[in-house]
């Protein structure tokens, strides 16, 4: 099978690259997607309450707007569903049931092989390969001794079991990120749940609310409305920028605005305590719940403030010394971020993915990396937000991806100084924020080179205006080859 460009990955990352390609009049292309359905994040993690944390009207492309959504924040279901229809409406059909197993560059045709699996394997010839896989695809399970001696259900958060019936079973949960913010109070709705946490979160008011039917059909009948709606979450957004990187009188507002929220929520002061982080604001991804902090004050969900240390069969041991019984675990313990998965299955030039990024992520454009021709990385280093929506970005890499295409006469091979030159912008605009210096370790940060290798240190605005003034030179010149002129 031969086709112009290869693109993994069905989520956003890839339904946007397919459209962005079909607008540049690439229609030789082919999706590939491991399962068997669209959705990446939102086919993966199903958890009980499992939503969006930025506005459903900005976590959305903006070709195509969606008036149906239910509320400020869209439910994950509702985010799937989403992605399904607009991939209809585009008549983009992937390749279902279909993972990468390895992807090479070949020097002699110029074109990148790729090995698929599945029901019906198949070897693929791309011009060009686009990974859309996600930052936030493989679960990391911490290495806790004894915790194979579990013997009750145990399961992380992005792969629930659903067979599983909780209800009325002593819960552990370990971890208070994202994830755990969202479940535990539901879980604690039905569950015993004891909440291991190694570290608090930095948490500000959700202020969800539904739409009604009225709002829905206005937002159909007037798609100005909807527009302008957009927009202005769009500057909001860029507005959360200043606390999340560390400007002083921005941050010192939302830690007021998150202390307040805290004090609301809470009245035990040994619990506040407990809650309240030792790092700066932003040095973590900061969280938006209105439930989270009522279950723990409430009794519903207990907390123990220390980590998993150890497990001995149903029994749980904190870093603490406190031993908790439990009948189930659950593992809310976040992805390998930083170590993407697909980079060991893909080999340039000279070595693989995996080999180049030995020392953390590196790219041009957040996009583009030496070493490895025609290759475009969605969703991949310094592509990453901590104040607004990804789609954003997503939108914005994959046309930058989409005319380094059309516009290209050879092969585009990434210049190992221009990479170089992206690396230390990035390190410049990083050095102060507190994702480096905020007294925390998070995500965003590879532990291997202390570099910021996942968010883009910048607005979303700033981030298209990189892509925007990129003008080719980031390539090398193709070299003609023997016996051409």
């Amino acid at each position: 099978m031969r086709v112009e460009v290869a693109v993994v990955g069905a989520g956003f990352a890839g339904i946007g690259m397919a459209m962005a390609l079909r607008r540049a009049g690439i229609e030789s292309s082919v999706v590939l997607e491991r399962a068997a359905s669209v959705g990446g994040t939102w086919r993966e993690n199903t958890y009980p309450g499992v939503a969006c944390d930025v506005p459903s009207h900005l976590y959305c492309f903006a070709e195509h707007p969606n008036p149906d959504w239910s509320g400020l924040y869209a439910r994950g279901d509702e985010i799937r569903g989403y992605l399904a229809r607009v991939a209809a409406s585009e008549g983009i059909v992937p390749r279902f049931e279909s993972p990468l197993l390895g992807a090479e560059w070949d020097a002699d045709t110029e074109r990148w092989t790729l090995r698929v699996g599945g029901p019906d394997p198949v070897e693929i010839e791309a011009s060009a390969l686009v990974l859309a896989c996600g930052r936030l695809t493989e679960p990391t399970i911490p290495p806790i001794p004894g915790l194979e001696s579990f013997s009750g259900p145990l399961f992380h958060s992005s792969r629930w079991d659903h067979e599983t019936a909780l209800d009325g079973l002593r819960v552990g949960v370990v971890g208070t990120g994202a994830s755990a913010v969202q479940l535990v109070p539901e879980l604690a709705r039905t569950a015993r749940v004891t909440l291991f946490q190694r570290s608090p979160a930095w948490i500000v008011p959700r202020g969800a609310f539904a739409y009604t039917d009225a709002d829905r059909a206005r937002f159909a009948a007037h798609p100005d409305e909807l527009a302008q709606l957009r927009a202005a979450l769009d500057v909001e957004g860029e507005a959360r920028y200043a606390s999340r990187s560390g400007d002083p009188d921005a941050a010192a507002s939302a830690v007021a605005i998150a202390r307040a929220h805290l004090e609301a929520q809470v009245a035990d002061p040994a619990l506040r305590r407990e809650l309240t982080p030792d790092y700066d604001f932003g040095c973590k991804r900061v969280l938006l719940s209105d439930e989270f902090y009522p279950a723990l004050s409430s009794g519903r969900a207990r907390l123990e403030a220390s980590a998993l240390a150890s497990v001995e069969g149903s029994t749980l041991i904190a870093a603490s010394g406190a031993r908790h019984e439990v009948d189930a675990l659950v593992l809310a313990t976040g992805f390998a971020s930083t170590r993407q998965p697909y980079a060991d299955l893909v080999r340039g030039e000279t070595e693989t993915l995996a080999e180049h990024w030995s020392q953390g992520m590196t790219s041009f454009g957040s996009t583009v990396v030496s070493g490895f021709p025609n290759l475009f990385v969605i969703n991949g280093p310094n592509a990453s937000l901590g104040h607004s929506s990804s789609v954003l970005m997503i939108e914005e890499q994959a046309r930058y991806t989409a005319r380094a295409l059309a516009a290209r006469t050879g092969v585009l091979r990434v210049d190992p100084a221009a990479e170089a030159a992206y690396g230390r912008e990035i390190d410049r605009a990083a050095a102060s924020t507190p994702w480096l210096t905020g007294g925390c370790r998070n995500w965003y940060v590879d532990e291997r080179s202390g570099r910021l290798t996942l968010l883009w240190p910048g607005t979303v605005a700033a981030f298209r205006e990189r892509l925007d003034t990129a003008d080719g030179s980031e390539f090398l010149p193709t070299p003609v080859k023997r016996g051409t002129s």
